[in-house]
């Protein structure tokens, strides 16, 4: 029996819910994208996480996305900055090992773990500003806590100078929104290539010890550098992911441990490690629910469903990590005692995100010193009160209001 896609809800509002519609279609099934764009959204864990790794699935709408090539996807989609850019989030093959390679030096397990004593100042800074607060007034832990530590460890981390920083905050959060007009999409996009050219021109004059300024100089064996275009979408790409994922990461796993309290007196008092905490909610709250695109480079059989040459590839991660074949009857509870806590939120294969050692240091630093800081802490709502943001690829909160003391 045929049935009509699923239309994706560009707001979010209930993305656990719609991923389990998803999956009550097989482990892979057809979506509905914001402009009646079709995708094949992929929900069974052990399906995703071979697509993944399979050479025939590519991000490269250019070579292997008929939609694309036919002309049929335009300026005016809202989704275009996530395909359309020139960096190894859309590469395939050779052309993504290249751009890899180059990106990597600013990856380094010494770069990543340098950063630690700064990402303690900069959370210990943000808790002393939380402690100014009144006695029993609420406070936004998203905009005053989970969205600042990964903000500004990444655009230090990339080099941005103060005067680009608010700017660029704001393009940040455009990007992830897809409840965007096509128009504000579009616009924000150029807004924020202009940003970040304006920041390739600053560290070409002023390097530092940046990631930018590293990307600009970094030379491939035969000499070659990434050209302009793929510079500046690559530190887009940088930005973007390096910081709205942590500050979902921790976003969820703050509402998690004060939504399970017998759980969060595990932790707190050591009897469970931190890393469990991120780990559990990372599979239980993936921090990007869907990720825009990948594409069938050839036919592709997924037990009896065929998945056409040219057609589009959603990898749905929020419902990958609650699968009931990998994770059981409880899949759709948070539980950070749980043995295998696998989870694909930062991908798996060739696109395995290159910064998710830095987001696993980020919160495994900034979770339990909130914790440790405000032991009364608590919700200031009912959960059910909590708004998702507008999107269907980011999954966290609009707000987190939480009182900090009893």
């Amino acid at each position: 029996m045929e049935h009509e896609p699923i239309v994706l809800d560009t707001t979010g509002a209930d993305i656990q819910g719609e991923s389990a519609r998803i999956r009550a279609r097989g482990p892979v099934a057809v979506v509905e994208l914001p402009g009646g764009v079709p995708a094949w959204s992929a929900t069974d864990a052990a399906v995703l996480k071979s697509l993944l790794a399979d050479p025939r699935v590519s991000k490269d709408p250019r070579q292997h996305w008929t939609s694309f090539i036919n002309g049929e996807i335009t300026e005016a989609w809202p989704l275009l900055p996530w395909v359309a850019v020139d960096n190894m989030f859309t590469a395939y093959g050779a052309d993504h090992r290249r751009l890899r390679k180059l990106v990597s030096p600013a990856f380094t397990h010494r770069r990543t773990a340098a950063l630690r004593p700064r990402i303690e100042e900069i959370t210990e800074n943000l808790l002393n500003a939380l402690a100014a607060t009144l006695p029993g007034e609420s406070v936004d832990l998203r905009a005053g806590f989970a969205y600042p530590v990964p903000i500004q460890v990444i655009t230090e981390m990339m080099g941005v100078p103060e005067h680009l920083g608010a700017s660029l905050h704001k393009c940040v959060d455009g990007f992830f929104d897809t409840s965007f007009t096509p128009e504000q999409a579009q616009a924000n996009y150029l807004e924020m290539y202009r940003l970040i050219s304006e920041l390739v021109a600053y560290r070409r004059e002023t390097p530092g010890d940046d990631v930018t300024s590293v990307l600009i100089a970094t030379r491939d064996e035969d000499g070659s550098q990434l050209v302009e275009k793929e510079l500046v979408d690559t530190l887009m790409l940088v930005i973007n992911a390096g910081h709205e994922t942590t500050v979902n990461l921790l976003d969820q796993a703050i509402v998690a441990l004060l939504t399970h309290p017998e759980q969060r007196a595990d932790v707190v008092e050591g009897r469970v490690p931190w890393s469990d905490v991120v780990e559990e909610t990372l599979r239980y709250e993936a921090p990007v629910a869907h990720l825009p695109l990948r594409y069938a480079v050839d036919d592709i059989d997924v037990g009896d469903i065929r998945i056409p040459k040219g057609d589009a590839i959603l990898a749905s991660y929020a419902g990958a990590g609650r699968d009931p074949k990998l994770h059981g009857p409880t899949a759709d509870q948070f539980d950070v005692h749980r043995t295998n806590k696998d989870h694909l939120s930062f991908g798996h294969g060739a696109h395995h995100c290159i910064g998710a050692p830095l987001a696993r240091l980020e919160a495994t630093i900034a979770l339990p010193a909130l914790f440790a800081r405000f032991p009364g802490l608590r919700l200031a709502v009912d959960p059910s009160e909590l708004q998702p943001v507008g999107s269907f690829v980011s999954n966290g909160h609009r707000q987190l209001p939480v009182f900090l003391g009893e």
